[in-house]
C-alpha cells in the first residue's frame, strides 16, 4: 500500500513538471486546437489552445512503469514487471494511434486526420495482439465477472476473442467522445481508473494497482492544466490512450461488463451519439439540441464546469454502486 502511494505521488509530480515543459513547447510550435464552426459557439474562443496533451501522459506513464519495473526487477519480483509489460503496450499502443491522428491534424494540418478506416485498423490490431497475449502468453482464460451475480462464466475462445476486441474499441470510442470539453475526459476517467485500481486492491492484483496507481498520478497532475480554462488538451492521442488503458485493465481483471456500471458517462455519451444519428436520419429532426450529450447541456446553459461537475459525480455514484457489485 505504502509503495503505490509514492508511485501516485511520484506520478502526480511528474505529470505537473513534465506539463510544465511541454504545454509552453506545444504554444511555442503553435500545435493548436482546431474547433469545429457547426460546434457550440463558446468553443470557439479555444482556437489555438495547446492540443496533444496525451504526449505527457505517455511520457510519466512510460518514465514510471520502467521505474517499477526496475525496482520489481531489482526485487527478484519478476512476475510482476513481466505482467506490467501489456499494459503498456495496450496504452502505448492505443496513444500511439492518436497521436498519428493529432499529427495529421495539426502539424500537416490535415483536418481530417487519419481516415477512420485507418485508425480503426490500427485499433483493431493492438485489440487482437493484447487479446492473444493475455490468452496465450498471460493464461489469464477466458472467464468473466458478472456483476451482482457475483459469479465468473466461461466464454468459449471463439466468442471470447470478438468479444474482448469489441469491449476495446467501444471502450476507446467511448472515452474519445466524452473528451469534448475541459476537463471532462480526464475527470471521468480518473475515477474510473481509481474504481478499477481498488478492485485491484481487493483481489490483490498488484500490476493493475501499481499500473493504475500510475494512471491516476499522471490523470491527476494534467488535469490541473486541463480544468477549464484549459491551458492544454489531451487529443486524440489521450483519449484513445486512456480508453485502451481502461478497457486494458477491465479485461486483465475478467471485468469488462462492469464497465457498462462504471463507465456510465462514457456509455450514454454513445449512447446520445447513436440515437440523435439514427433519430435524425428517420425523421430529419434531433433529439438533441447537439450530441453528445455534454453539448446538450452546454446548448441548455449549463457552464462547462458544471457539466464536468456533475458527470463526475454521477461517475462516482455509479463507480461505488459497482464496488458493491463485486
Amino acid at each position: 500500500m505504502q509503495f503505490q502511494n509514492k508511485i501516485l505521488l511520484l506520478s502526480f509530480g511528474a505529470s505537473l513538471i513534465i506539463s510544465m515543459i511541454v504545454v509552453p513547447i506545444l504554444r511555442k510550435l503553435k500545435v493548436g486546437q482546431i474547433e469545429r464552426t457547426d460546434g457550440p459557439k463558446s468553443h470557439l474562443k479555444k482556437q489555438g489552445t495547446p492540443t496533444m496533451g496525451g504526449i505527457i501522459m505517455i511520457l510519466v506513464l512510460i518514465l514510471l512503469t520502467g521505474f517499477c519495473c526496475y525496482d520489481y526487477v531489482k526485487d527478484e519480483q519478476m512476475d510482476i514487471a513481466r505482467n506490467l509489460l501489456p499494459l503498456l503496450f495496450v496504452t502505448i499502443g492505443f496513444g500511439f494511434i492518436g497521436f498519428i491522428d493529432d499529427i495529421k491534424k495539426l502539424v500537416f494540418k490535415n483536418t481530417n486526420g487519419l481516415s477512420p478506416k485507418a485508425k480503426m485498423i490500427g485499433l483493431l490490431i493492438i485489440s487482437v495482439a493484447y487479446t492473444l497475449v493475455l490468452i496465450n502468453m498471460f493464461n489469464i482464460g477466458t472467464d468473466i465477472y458478472i456483476p451482482f451475480a457475483k459469479i465468473y462464466v466461461t466464454f468459449p475462445i471463439w466468442l471470447y476473442i470478438p468479444f474482448a476486441i469489441c469491449v476495446m474499441l467501444a471502450t476507446t470510442n467511448a472515452i474519445n467522445l466524452t473528451d469534448g470539453i475541459d476537463g471532462l475526459g480526464t475527470s471521468v476517467t480518473t475515477i474510473i481508473m481509481a474504481c478499477l485500481t481498488v478492485i485491484s486492491i481487493i483481489l490483490g492484483i498488484k500490476e493493475i494497482t501499481i499500473f493504475g496507481s500510475i494512471l491516476i498520478g499522471t490523470c491527476l497532475g494534467f488535469l490541473l492544466f486541463n480544468l477549464h480554462p484549459a491551458k492544454i488538451m489531451m487529443g486524440d492521442t489521450g483519449s484513445l490512450m486512456l480508453g485502451g488503458a481502461i478497457a486494458g485493465i477491465a479485461l486483465y481483471l475478467k471485468m469488462p461488463l462492469l464497465l457498462l456500471l462504471i463507465a456510465i458517462i462514457p456509455v450514454i455519451e454513445t449512447l446520445s451519439v447513436m440515437l440523435q444519428v439514427v433519430y435524425f436520419k428517420k425523421t430529419g429532426e434531433r433529439i438533441l439540441k447537439m450530441a453528445p450529450i455534454h453539448h446538450h447541456f452546454e446548448l441548455s446553459g449549463w457552464k462547462e464546469n458544471k457539466v464536468v461537475s456533475v458527470f463526475s459525480l454521477i461517475t462516482l455514484a455509479f463507480c461505488i454502486i459497482g464496488l458493491m457489485s463485486i
